[in-house]
């Protein structure tokens, strides 16, 4: 009886552990500014006050644009591309479109709270959030590669909210 017990337990941890939460489809960006953004009037309002990236010596950068980060960072427990990053997203699609060779690989990448299964997930709704907004930008999908690492690549170490905060991004990766 002590080992029916036991097995009945062991197997009810084994499917708990193994249970997940279901991530809710949310918006692929964060549209907070988008008051700012519309009409196309002739003062030039609606434009990106982003700076233009140098694609003239691209053969040459092997990390991507010049001076341009290279990570997209998020919220705890979110997917949506913040509106403070849509400009780093922004810089790279005028990238790829300028050099239509170059491929780049999006890497998902979140902070260890959470379930194994369930931080592969949500790092993989990262990288493919900003798979799609590099789309919506223009740039094809024979170009981007969305991959997930989860948790296993952290960028900090430690349980700090500063640590979890650096740990919940998409890097990108150029080949």
């Amino acid at each position: 009886m002590f080992k029916q017990s036991v097995l009945i337990l062991a197997v009810a941890l084994t499917l708990g552990a193994c249970s997940s939460k279901k991530l809710d489809p949310a918006p692929v960006v964060d549209d907070r500014t988008s008051g700012s953004q519309t009409g196309g009037d002739a003062a030039g309002a609606g434009q990106s006050s982003v700076t233009g990236v140098d694609a003239s010596n691209a053969n040459a950068n092997a990390a991507g644009p010049q001076g341009v980060s290279n990570v997209v960072y998020f919220d705890f427990d979110s997917f949506v591309v913040r509106s403070n990053d849509q400009q780093v997203v922004e810089a790279h699609a005028r990238f790829l479109q300028a050099n239509k060779a170059r491929r780049v690989t999006l890497e998902g990448n979140t902070d260890e709270r959470g379930g194994r299964e369930y931080n592969l997930a949500l790092g993989q709704k990262r990288a493919e959030a900003v798979r799609r907004s590099l789309n919506l930008l223009g740039v094809g999908d024979a170009q981007i590669e969305a991959i997930s690492y989860g948790e296993e690549k952290p960028a900090a170490m430690g349980a700090s909210e500063d640590a979890y905060s650096q740990n919940r991004r998409v890097e990108f990766k150029y080949q």
